[in-house]
């Protein structure tokens, strides 16, 4: 694949589960950036091999080839659920395996979610200084929603289980937004319209400061990781 045809934005789910909140808000993500007409493709770190990726392992064939996707990507989309007022232990593994500068010169965002808006300092003081330390050009407007502004929403096979064993749900009809299917499974969820809103924001500011192909375009093959464990 050429510099000119690769897809400009990488988008990273870093989320362990497989059903995940962060997931389906990097899917409404990849939507608004689809909108604008920015290709997109997707990096899952939980789909890494584990070894290699603990083991800090960059000749590994998965491992090379997640570092060279960031490499050659001109905006990078970060999505993570907080955890103990913190991002995802699987993207700070990852992250340390990324070279000095290895976001020099892109434009990031990143997206979390969290229990309750008392973890959104997580995103301020823990992840985005690392974020400026390995290089970001420009950082968008980071979107941080709370675990009641992504609603799970019962799927067609969900409610015929329901009905067949006799068990209620709540489907969560009361909650107004866009509903998703999980990139990561059958899943559904609601999102909140405040936060679909400023999903759209961020993601014209995406567009807006996509940097020229020269600045973000990789000098050669992805340099060794900073972190040697």
């Amino acid at each position: 694949m050429t510099a000119s045809s690769r897809p400009p934005v990488l988008l990273i789910a870093a989320s362990p589960g497989r059903h995940s909140r962060s997931s389906a808000l990097l899917g409404v993500a990849a939507e608004r950036l689809h909108h604008h007409g920015l290709a997109t493709r997707t990096l899952r770190l939980r789909d890494l091999p584990a070894q290699p990726l603990l083991h800090a392992d960059a000749e590994d064939p998965a491992i090379r080839g997640a570092l060279a996707a960031v490499a050659e990507a001109r905006a990078v989309v970060l999505a993570t659920p907080i955890y103990k007022a913190a991002y995802s232990g699987l993207l700070k593994v990852f992250l340390d395996l990324l070279p000095p500068g290895g976001l020099s010169g892109k434009t990031v965002w990143t997206l979390a979610t969290g229990g309750s808006l008392a973890h959104l300092l997580a995103l301020d003081y823990g992840l985005l200084p690392v974020l400026s330390a390995l290089g970001t050009r420009s950082q968008v407007d980071a979107v941080y929603a709370t675990d009641a502004q992504i609603a799970p929403v019962a799927t067609a096979s969900d409610r015929s289980s329901d009905r067949d064993s006799d068990r209620g749900r709540d489907e969560g009809g009361d909650v107004r937004g866009h509903t998703v299917s999980s990139p990561l499974g059958s899943h559904g969820y609601r999102i909140d319209d405040e936060v679909v809103r400023r999903l759209s924001v961020s993601a014209a500011q995406v567009l807006d400061r996509l940097p020229p192909p020269a600045l973000a375009e990789p000098a050669g093959p992805p340099l060794r990781p900073a972190l040697v464990l």
